[in-house]
């Protein structure tokens, strides 16, 4: 525990000095300026960003140059200096120049001629303060890096851009917050069949974000075991039903597309559980809306899932499902056929390159897999 004490009478310093020596405060140092103060403050060999080892100052409001409502404000204009309890030492009985110490800063004051016992009930009391402030400082810091850490680990798993001979899929993710409850996601059966899904779970930060992970998860275990967009959003409303019955949570539901692509056929078949509207923008500059078929999922036990179909034989569409926007883009006879698409002014856009192997189990080819056009629900 250090305490700095500034003062330009050396008298008043010795005084003050014994009293805290005698209070078991052994780490005591002195300035005689507010100079000199701030010279012992920055050359604490901390590091720039660091904190310094002062725990408290005993500042004297009257001093010659700067007096001690000046330094006080300074100190506040330091981010390292100005969560250092500040005692104010005066011997004037200025209630105007007592409020201005306070207001520039102080954490409170004593009167001259110093009472020994209310001296080290100030400094108990302001040293409790900065105690407490440290520790909310720290767990705010440690909250800051596991949020950072969870962002990051949200944004790893979205999966890769999509640049095929058949078909491009492009991304684009943009949090409102650290951590967001939106998700994307496709899986290829195989180069004429696709399962592209995108959600967006109720409310913004933490907890959003945790079940659409737990979404996610369902999800891609479903894009591989189902072909169908309507089984696969029943699926995901049974296992948030669930998820809600079985740890008695708050409910929770996720608005969200999934369709099937098929560019054999040369249709899109999708459920449209309560999100915003897809869009199909087609080469003659037509768009088709893919309207709500479904409520969102995880409100009700029995889900009224309609799967409609809309029609890609028009050449050049591109699919767009908003919410945070994916784009799906057919080819057309094997060419390129890349075009922009929506961008948040300020959003950040996913910079995986498009000839990144696909992440496993998320888009890449499903040897062997049957695809029956008949009896599809």
């Amino acid at each position: 525990m250090s305490i700095l004490v500034v003062d330009d009478n050396p008298m008043n310093v010795m005084v003050v000095r014994e009293m805290l020596n005698r209070s078991g405060y052994e780490d005591v140092q002195i300035a005689y300026s507010a100079d000199e103060m701030f010279d012992i403050l920055r050359s604490d060999n901390r590091g720039a960003q660091a904190p310094t080892s002062i725990n408290l100052i005993l500042l004297d409001l009257m001093m010659p140059g700067m007096d001690g409502i000046e330094a006080c404000a300074l100190l506040q204009k330091d981010e390292r200096l100005r969560d250092i309890p500040v005692i104010m030492v005066t011997a004037i009985g200025d209630s105007r120049k007592l409020a201005e110490a306070l207001d520039a800063g102080a954490t409170d004051y004593v009167t001259k001629p110093i009472n020994k016992i209310e001296l080290l009930a100030r400094i108990r009391s302001a040293l409790r303060l900065k105690t407490e402030l440290d520790w909310h400082k720290e767990r705010d810091r440690r909250l800051h890096e596991e949020l950072s850490l969870a962002r990051q680990v949200q944004e790893a798993v979205m999966p890769n851009d999509v640049d095929g001979d058949n078909l491009s899929v492009q991304a684009y993710f943009r949090a409102s917050e650290g951590l967001a409850g939106d998700l994307y996601a496709w899986h290829a059966l195989d180069s004429k069949h696709y399962l592209i899904a995108i959600m967006d779970a109720m409310g913004h930060g933490i907890s959003s974000s945790l079940i659409s992970m737990f979404t996610a998860s369902v999800l891609h275990e479903a894009m591989r075991t189902t072909v169908t967009p309507k089984r696969i959003v029943h699926e995901l409303n049974r296992r948030l039903l669930q998820l809600q019955y079985e740890n008695e949570m708050v409910q929770y539901y996720c608005t969200g597309i999934c369709a099937w692509i098929d560019l054999e056929n040369g249709i899109i078949e999708y459920v449209n559980a309560g999100h915003p509207p897809g869009l199909i923008t087609r080469g003659d500059g037509g768009t088709q809306q893919l309207c709500t078929t479904a409520p969102p999922i995880g409100m009700f036990e029995q889900m009224n899932v309609q799967m409609e179909t809309a029609s890609l034989r028009t050449g050049g569409c591109a699919p767009s499902f908003h919410g945070r926007v994916a784009r799906f883009v057919p080819r057309r006879h094997g060419a390129a056929d890349r075009t922009a698409y929506g961008h948040d002014p300020g959003g950040r856009r996913r910079q995986q390159s498009a000839r990144e192997p696909a992440r496993p189990g998320v888009a890449g080819p499903a040897a062997g897999r049957s695809l029956p056009r008949q009896g599809r629900s």
